[in-house]
């Protein structure tokens, strides 16, 4: 299977060049184990969706514990068919996830938002999840949302997506989670994610 995202940084300064290159150091620790290539766009990142998640959420924590409003977008993607299958990838999180019902998934993805690292910067996100080329998508994607409403981050629908908010570290669990538990273990699954942080703008 083949796993990764195109992750692209958004500072709202004129220090631009420092938050995003700052940013850029958090994934460091990473470097090991993931394909990273960062060029004038986006960086991508290619691997096993643990670190992989973890990298991203580090990024943007990174910048967000600046004052500066920063935001950033992601397109995450799994099972493409125009990818080569890549071992680096392996999940056994979707190894098993063809064995468990939804409504197991379920139990599952909320206890890993419960046990979820606190970071100590809160943040809002909004993300939607696209189940591709599969009969009956729309069970797994109410079952996400079900999930979503009940994980604790959850702040409100809308259209064409749902928006999240609460600490980095619980915020990605559920971004993580939702990205592995729903879907077909082996089907092609994206999703597209904005998050920001510090905005000036009032809160939703």
């Amino acid at each position: 299977m083949f796993i990764g995202a195109q992750v692209s940084l958004y500072p709202m300064t004129s220090d631009f060049i420092d938050v995003i290159f700052s940013g850029l150091e958090a994934l460091t620790p990473y470097k090991s184990d993931l394909r990273i290539e960062t060029d004038d766009m986006s960086t991508l990142m290619v691997g096993a969706p643990g670190p992989l998640l973890d990298a991203i959420r580090d990024l943007f924590a990174a910048a967000a514990r600046r004052p500066e409003h920063v935001t950033m977008h992601v397109t995450l993607s799994r099972g493409c068919p125009g990818e080569p299958d890549d071992p680096s990838c392996h999940c056994e999180t979707l190894t098993r996830a063809q064995d468990l019902s939804l409504a197991e998934r379920q139990v599952l993805a909320r206890e890993a938002v419960a046990d979820a690292p606190d970071l100590g910067v809160e943040i809002d996100l909004q993300f939607s999840l696209y189940v591709l080329g599969q009969d009956r998508h729309m069970d797994e994607i109410y079952g996400c949302i079900d999930f979503l409403k009940a994980s604790g981050t959850f702040l409100k629908s809308k259209n064409f997506c749902t928006r999240l908010r609460g600490d980095a570290g619980a915020v990605f669990e559920t971004l993580r989670q939702a990205f592995l538990r729903f879907g077909p273990a082996e089907g092609h699954v994206t999703i597209d994610m904005t998050a920001s942080a510090n905005s000036p703008s009032p809160r939703a």
